[in-house]
């Protein structure tokens, strides 16, 4: 029998009887076992990532518990490892858990202590591994995918659109809801276009003064109106060469859409107070967080404005269709947080995970973003966590407790979230959660779901 990532549990001991017990027991339990008799060169065996734990005895002829402990932790210090004591060794067991052993069980000890700390142990390792995924995902990434992270089909769309659209000389309208990134995704296309080396010149429109935003836009010359001193050269003009990002263009004016709009059509500008019409060579990316069709449906938005801005829409999904790209976000921000403040950076538990995979996302990544600078520097995660889960029809909370209370927890909303992908059949569900369809029968009973909370709507029957 060989070691591979479906094997769960190495178990090391000398002793055949004791072994076979063991064996048997986790067995029972449907871990996947591999018994070994000797612990020399188990380490060569286990890739770093391997998904699994091992229990051995202390006391053993030739390499014993310690240094196979201290072997196993140089090439992975994260693997748990638990370690089996005879009785009245317990400065051997100390000695254990200061050289990095997950937990010691002291013999005799029941069966139910031992599968109790083997799932436990499981369970962390399997934290240990996401987080390394996480940052394995965040790591390996090219120059567009380091700007917008993200794995969700969503994003994988996004990002194939806008390395399409950024070779072209088309003028796009961003569409999203606030906080949603849509300068991060002005700023790629400009960046991936060969409109690169010139300005990228960012104004939010809706922060400009009535009173002002003609002269911002257009600029003016010396005695256009009252205070006009000096000659002004407007954002459009000093964008010229390169690209201008309008945000919340739904703001603006009836009558400054009109000059935004003849602008587009003639690529020509002319300054408040003057005659010369000046030639540009600029591209317009403009965006919205409203339904500019709608707007210009009501009268609110020039409806030939909103024709010549969308022909090229580019829509950012919010956060909250992206699944577990909130993981993959918050990580990177906690990370980036925890390297600016100079902290060490902290691993996510999984009450805390669920929480985030449940959470609505209303200010999308801004309010990731400062949800992860807060957890970077070990502050309470301030997110609403009552909020009902509408696929699931469970209720998401940060759990308090030990290890395996939030382990219980954490397995509930793992299911549940997977029960929402709308399986069409109990072995598609089971697969996707990496379990024998048994044992998927045994937790859902255990934590109170069922099969037909998800679009197929077939019911635990099923299962048998």
């Amino acid at each position: 029998m060989t070691i591979d990532n479906r094997t769960q549990v190495v178990l090391i001991d000398d002793d055949p009887h004791l072994r076979q017990a063991l064996s048997q027991t986790l067995d029972l339990a449907g871990l996947k076992i591999l018994p070994l008799a000797e612990a020399k060169g188990l380490a060569a065996q286990l890739e770093r990532d391997w998904p699994g734990v091992v229990v051995s005895d202390i006391r053993m002829p030739g390499m014993d518990g310690i240094e196979l402990l201290t072997e196993l932790h140089a090439q992975d210090p994260e693997l748990p490892v638990l370690l089996i004591t005879g009785h009245g060794d317990v400065p051997l067991a100390v000695q254990a858990m200061r050289a990095g052993a997950y937990d010691f069980l002291e013999k005799p000890f029941a069966s139910d202590a031992l599968l109790d700390s083997v799932r436990r142990a499981l369970a962390l390792r399997q934290l240990v591994l996401d987080n390394r995924s996480l940052r394995l995902a965040l790591s390996d990434r090219n120059e567009l995918s380091a700007r917008l992270v993200g794995q969700s089909a969503a994003m994988l769309r996004l990002r194939e659109q806008i390395g399409a659209l950024a070779a072209t000389k088309a003028d796009v309208l961003i569409l999203g809801e606030t906080g949603a990134g849509k300068e991060v995704v002005a700023r790629a296309l400009h960046d991936l276009s060969n409109r690169r080396n010139g300005p990228f010149v960012a104004i939010n429109a809706g922060a400009l003064a009535e009173s002002v935003v003609e002269s911002e836009l257009f600029g003016h010359e010396p005695g256009a109106f009252t205070g006009a001193q000096k000659r002004r050269i407007g954002k459009f003009e000093f964008a010229n060469g390169g690209t201008l990002f309008l945000d919340e263009i739904e703001s603006m004016s009836l009558d400054v859409q009109v000059k935004l709009l003849r602008m587009l059509q003639e690529r020509v500008v002319e300054r408040l107070g003057g005659n010369q019409l000046i030639p540009l060579d600029i591209r317009i990316i403009a965006a919205t967080k409203e339904d500019l069709r709608q707007s210009a449906d009501q009268g609110r938005f020039r409806a030939d404005l909103y024709y010549r801005l969308n022909v090229a829409p580019l829509r950012i999904p919010p956060l909250r269709e992206r699944g577990e790209d909130a993981l993959m976000l918050f990580q990177y921000f906690a990370d980036e947080a925890s390297a600016r403040h100079g902290l060490p950076p902290h691993e996510l538990q999984p009450g805390q995970r669920a929480l985030l995979l449940r959470h609505t996302w209303p200010g999308n990544v801004r309010e990731l973003q400062n949800a992860a600078e807060r957890f970077a520097l070990g502050l309470e995660l301030a997110l609403d966590n009552s909020a009902p889960d509408a696929a699931a029809g469970i209720t998401v909370e940060m759990v308090s407790g030990g290890l395996s209370e939030q382990v219980e927890h954490f397995e509930k909303s793992l299911i549940a979230a997977e029960l929402a992908r709308s399986h069409s059949s109990v072995r598609s569900l089971a697969e996707a959660l990496g379990i024998p369809r048994k044992t998927l029968h045994d937790k859902l009973r255990k934590h109170g779901l069922n099969f037909a909370d998800s679009a197929a709507h077939t019911t635990n029957e099923e299962l048998d």
